[in-house]
């Protein structure tokens, strides 16, 4: 079972590392080109969409979702 002093040493742990994923900025899911609407389209111009997410906000999400795992099957 975990008691109140892991589990602020855990979060504690999280926090840690979502600082320190916070410098490698972005982690790029998917990038979408398409033809660009109207004339520019035509002229054979196309856009580019980017789908990215802060690296700080996926290793807190994991690191929060592991905790809570953890602590429903430890308890």
């Amino acid at each position: 079972m975990l008691n109140p002093d892991d589990s602020t040493a855990i979060i504690g742990a999280i926090a840690a590392a979502s600082s320190a994923a916070a410098s490698l900025g972005s982690i790029t899911l998917a990038t979408v080109t398409s033809t660009a609407p109207g004339i520019l389209g035509v002229l054979g111009f196309t856009t580019t969409t980017v789908v990215a997410l802060p690296a700080a906000a996926i290793v807190a999400t994991v690191g929060l979702a592991v905790f809570g795992v953890t602590t429903v099957l430890c308890n």
